[in-house]
């Protein structure tokens, strides 16, 4: 099947006609664990999948639910156009909804957090680091990225691109997307100068140990624990500023902080 090449161009469709295109971003395992009806995409008759692709609009949400009243989505994907008709994604989400919740979301006065990016909910966010968690999750995920990929490398090809973007919003996704073929637009030597700095003797090693829990002494030694100690601010500037991108069907090699362990 040959969609349109741009979001936009597939927004502009009829309501069932963009639908069923989007319909094709959804992985399997929510039909055969989750029960969804994918038909309906429905659950106990409730609808459980919503897309957001209004026409005019060069964007998509897709937000997919285990329960219609949950709080989290299962999977969320936030997708958009460039403006030289390229794919960028914005953002991906998995969730366990059987997984504690920690409210990283919302500071201990109940102001949205977005994340860690504005404010801090910082008994939250030791909760959450204590539990395994990384910077940004209120919940454990699902591990099935590997199996999200396929999935989204057709939806590209069938648009008839060979290639999207993503951002990392922070270290560890950057980690993550180079393990599963990512290279980098914008930010390698960031990478690279962080994984140096890192290292014993470096800027970064230096900063780590004393009583706070962000920056323990080892952190240097594991993905997350690097990722918290940025979250932190050990960089002395957020992570931002870093675009990767992936061809369909390559992988890139790329592998800024070698032997490393999550």
């Amino acid at each position: 099947m040959i969609y349109p090449t741009s979001i936009r161009a597939i927004n502009a469709l009829p309501e069932d006609e963009k639908e069923a295109i989007y319909q094709t971003l959804l992985p399997e395992w929510l039909y055969t664990t989750y029960g969804i009806d994918r038909h309906t995409l429905t659950v106990n008759g409730q609808r459980v999948v919503r897309f957001r692709c209004p026409a005019g609009s060069r964007a998509l949400e897709s937000i997919v639910r285990r329960n219609a009243g949950d709080i989290d989505p299962m999977l969320y994907l936030n997708m958009a156009d460039t403006f030289n008709n390229q794919l960028l994604v914005l953002l991906v989400v998995v969730n366990d909804p059987d997984a504690p919740r920690f409210n990283i979301d919302h500071d201990e006065d109940g102001n949205p957090t977005h994340l860690g990016t504005t404010t801090r909910n910082i008994p939250a966010e030791i909760d959450a680091m204590r539990a395994g968690l990384a910077p940004g999750q209120v919940r454990q995920g699902l591990r099935v990225f590997r199996q999200l990929v396929p999935v989204f490398e057709q939806f590209i090809t069938n648009m008839g691109h060979d290639l999207f973007f993503i951002e990392p919003m922070s270290y560890h996704n950057a980690i993550v997307f180079e393990r599963y073929g990512f290279s980098y637009v914008r930010g390698f030597q960031e990478m690279q100068n962080i994984n140096r700095e890192f290292q014993p003797g470096g800027a970064f090693h230096m900063k780590l140990g004393g009583d706070n829990p962000f920056r323990p002494a080892d952190a240097w030694q594991t993905v997350r624990g690097r990722s918290w100690a940025i979250h932190d601010g050990i960089l002395g500037h957020p992570f931002t500023g870093f675009q990767m991108y992936k061809r369909i069907g390559h992988h890139a090699g790329v592998n800024s902080f070698p032997e490393s362990r999550w």
